[in-house]
């Protein structure tokens, strides 16, 4: 959890349907970290655009995400919900920083290293993409920013550019702290490897229960132990040891597989029906309505930032 009066500042790139290990990855983390702190969740369309290229996917995906976390329960009352194209300051800033860093700084950054490793050609998008990231942070006096181990980069990248822009035109920009996420640990997915949507072996996150029952039914199981191990990974997230024990431990449905998928069956529907239901009163026009007023209050903090920065760097007259 942040620090009391700390401005922490996330968010999500909308990437298609969610599945359950999306939810225990992402989604509840972000919605546990807004449960009593503030700050900004941005969803990151323009980042989104370094890899889609396809318009009605992604608009689909903007207003299908925003659903998911609001019907997981975000709350927006602390979190000022908005979409990053909706605030011009983003990519204005980022050019500024553009401008201070070096071809070789950029070159460092994880993304652009993966893609020329793996002999793929990089768009520019990809290559500035750590300076977008920065002007997204630094904007709104952030704090702290919740990551993954493997993305504390982003934020390294963040307080270089604070740095070289404090240097270069004065004291503007705060530097911020990274909190890394406590990761769950892998989700499996149907087939025993990390649920992907890649892969084709997830358990929706809002599906219904026969959409679940045929995931959970097609679970890839050990026949060597008494104790299916991918079921039993996903079953830990929804229930505690004692929950577990009176399943796993009970005489009557050891090596049993068939009962204990059924059982998981059973409760991961009890998890999702609350948030399918949820879901299901969401409509694309609330989504629309409260990013419209996440993006004025977002847009009212940012233009307050640009314009000093803009008398700073010596455009405004």
């Amino acid at each position: 959890m942040a620090e009391a009066n700390k401005r922490i500042f996330t968010g999500l790139q909308a990437s298609g349907q969610m599945h359950i290990g999306n939810y225990f990855g992402a989604i509840k983390p972000n919605v546990d970290l807004f449960t009593e702190s503030e700050g900004l969740f941005m969803v990151a369309d323009y980042h989104a655009l370094t890899s889609l290229k396809d318009p009605g996917s992604l608009r689909t995906n903007i207003i299908e995400n925003v659903k998911d976390y609001l019907a997981a329960g975000l709350n927006l009352d602390n979190a000022i919900l908005f979409k990053q194209s909706d605030v011009s300051e983003h990519t204005e800033l980022a050019w500024i920083f553009d401008c201070l860093v070096t071809v070789p700084f950029l070159m460092q950054g994880h993304a652009y290293k993966d893609k020329v490793a793996k002999g793929l050609e990089p768009n520019a998008g990809l290559f500035t993409y750590p300076m977008l990231m920065a002007a997204d942070i630094l904007l709104y006096d952030t704090d702290i920013v919740p990551v993954g181990e493997d993305q504390r980069q982003h934020v390294e990248y963040a307080r270089e550019a604070a740095a070289k822009f404090n240097l270069a035109f004065g004291q503007t920009f705060k530097e911020p702290t990274e909190v890394i996420s406590k990761a769950v640990g892998v989700v499996p997915g149907t087939d025993g490897k990390k649920m992907s949507k890649s892969y084709g072996n997830t358990i929706p996150l809002f599906g219904t229960k026969d959409e679940i029952t045929k995931a959970v039914m097609s679970i890839v199981t050990d026949s060597s132990g008494e104790r299916p191990e991918n079921v039993y990974a996903i079953h830990k997230l929804l229930l505690d040891q004692s929950g577990l024990d009176k399943i796993y431990s009970n005489p009557a449905v050891k090596g049993k597989y068939k009962l204990i998928k059924e059982a998981l069956i059973e409760d991961l529907d009890a998890f999702i029906a609350p948030m399918r239901d949820r879901r299901a009163n969401i409509s694309d026009d609330d989504v629309k309505e409260v990013l419209r007023k996440g993006g004025e209050k977002a847009k009212a903090l940012a233009a307050a930032k640009m314009a000093e920065v803009r008398q700073k760097v010596g455009v405004t007259l």
